[in-house]
């Protein structure tokens, strides 16, 4: 075969459609009239910049190729032309109102979210998506699918990825067709973003905020997207599926979700008065680890510390139970561990506790049953609702308060081996999961301290930003109520002279107090 065959042979290959098939250069036209809108809109833009770009640099090139020098062209001579500089401004103000027209009608048509027929709240936390469905009494988690053995290569036939590798849930968000279903977007922890393109939604999830969206589409189908805002170490493995239903399946979709619930209630309240045996706790409790913790604390066990300690050998999986019941079912404040209260049934608890006290040889022996963590939660709900008791002899009662109470000495003056000491742990136990125990944070969202404007410039900003948070970055929480002043002024010490900052700057409690009371 010649050489000219040969390369003609491969570029008509390259550019048949089977060869493009599978390449989206373009905006998906998607499955609603929002979504077509902004398809439509895309494209009138791009049409315009490209007959602009045709025009400017045909002239430009035509002008190059025609009108050179060596050809003898002798350029015009005039400075200013009142008429051109009209027309140039002109052209481009009617070019700019042509396409902000169409715009600012679809953006209006976006955020149109009165008369809808369906509100569902859609929760993002690290690292699933939570779907309560008002007024149906209806609400549960959605997680990612895909074995993690497969994507963490660890399976022999990890190499065969499904059509949906990754983009694949347990339980896809249902809505009916036909309808409009309004989106009430937020978050539990840091923020996230809810992206279905062939929708056109994209809406940020921001803790203590809710965003809303809308879509109605008319034809059944499964839509997929991602969380598109970067949220941690398993950001890439938050993805979303809608499935579109008729309205006829849709009301039945509802009817079966009220069954499931009841069955679940009966079968929660048959748990209490079960004993299960220890193998079948151990077996469940895997299964649920793997589903839940493993993400944070590693299928080993041995976690990600500073941020996500270890469960092997740890105390909290070895002594005490009722404290690792508590921690599982409602969290601990101020870290990356999320309660499970409202994610999972008592017998899965009772099933992970058991998994997580007898797996990696910790070998505690201990067969946790649902009734257990029915009791634990059932105390410690009682000890919060429970009376207080005042003392009558007020006086009394305030001078032993004062007399015991730690006092906080604000005019004390620490050292900066006594502050950089301290200032570390309290940056381990407060700071590390989100900036990183090297300081060098989860970019965009968690920036870096290490080198930062923040750590080494005004130190009064960076004590205001620990003391009463970010309002630009909504994942900077205030510690004013968390971290004694003394914490504070050790902590902010620590992070301006950590990792290379070096400023040697040194702040006392008195400077924290001066702060906050401003």
């Amino acid at each position: 075969m010649g050489k000219h065959k040969l390369i003609w042979l491969l570029l008509v290959s390259l550019f048949t459609n089977s060869a493009w098939a599978d390449m989206q250069l373009n905006l998906t036209k998607g499955v609603t009239a929002i979504s077509r809108e902004v398809y439509d809109l895309h494209m009138l833009v791009l049409y315009i910049c490209t007959a602009i770009g045709i025009i400017v640099f045909g002239a430009m090139f035509w002008s190059m190729a025609f009108h050179r020098k060596s050809k003898g062209v002798k350029p015009a001579d005039f400075h200013e032309s009142t008429k051109v500089e009209v027309l140039w401004t002109a052209i481009p103000i009617v070019i700019l109102i042509a396409m902000a027209i169409p715009a600012t009608q679809t953006l209006i048509a976006m955020e149109d979210n009165e008369n809808s027929d369906v509100t569902i709240q859609i929760t993002g936390s690290q690292w699933k998506w939570h779907y309560k469905y008002f007024d149906q009494g209806i609400e549960y988690y959605s997680v990612l699918s895909t074995p993690r053995e497969q994507y963490e290569n660890q399976l022999e036939t990890s190499a065969i990825k499904g059509e949906n590798y990754l983009l694949e849930v347990d339980k896809p968000l249902v809505i009916p067709t036909n309808k409009k279903v309004r989106f009430l977007i937020t978050s539990d922890d840091v923020i996230h973003a809810w992206w279905v393109p062939a929708f056109a939604v994209k809406q940020d999830a921001n803790p203590g905020f809710i965003n809303e969206a809308w879509t109605k589409v008319d034809e059944p189908g499964v839509y997929r997207g991602q969380c598109a805002e970067l949220c941690g170490k398993d950001h890439g493995f938050m993805p979303i599926v809608v499935e579109v239903k008729s309205e006829a399946d849709y009301a039945i979709w509802l009817d079966e979700q009220h069954q499931i619930i009841a069955q679940a209630a009966e079968a929660e309240k048959a748990s209490l008065n079960a004993a299960i045996p220890m193998d079948e706790l151990m077996a469940l409790g895997e299964t649920t680890y793997v589903a839940y913790c493993a993400a944070c604390h590693q299928v080993s066990g041995t976690g990600l510390p500073p941020a996500f300690p270890a469960l092997k050998g740890s105390l909290i999986a070895t002594e005490d139970v009722s404290a690792h019941i508590d921690i599982v079912f409602h969290g601990k404040t101020g870290t990356g561990m999320q309660g499970y209260g409202k994610q999972l049934s008592m017998k899965q608890i009772a099933a992970v506790v058991t998994y997580e006290r007898n797996a990696w040889d910790n070998n505690t022996g201990d067969a946790v049953q649902a009734s257990d963590i029915k009791s634990a939660v059932d105390a410690k709900a009682q000890d919060a609702t429970a009376p207080v008791t005042i003392d009558t002899n007020v006086e009394e009662t305030i001078k032993t308060i004062t007399e015991e109470a730690p006092v906080e000495d604000l005019t004390k003056v620490y050292s900066h081996d006594e502050l950089m000491t301290m200032g570390e742990k309290v940056y381990i136990t407060a700071c590390a999961a989100c900036h990183q125990p090297t300081g060098i944070g989860l970019p965009p969202v968690f920036p870096a301290l290490k080198g930062s404007i923040i750590a080494m410039g005004d130190v009064a900003i960076h004590i205001d930003m620990v003391l009463h948070g970010s309002k630009k970055n909504a994942a900077m929480a205030a510690f004013g109520s968390q971290l004694t002043k003394t914490e504070i002024a050790a902590v902010v010490t620590y992070e301006r002279n950590a990792w290379g900052n070096n400023t040697g700057d040194l702040v006392q409690p008195a400077a924290v107090d001066a702060a906050s009371a401003k």
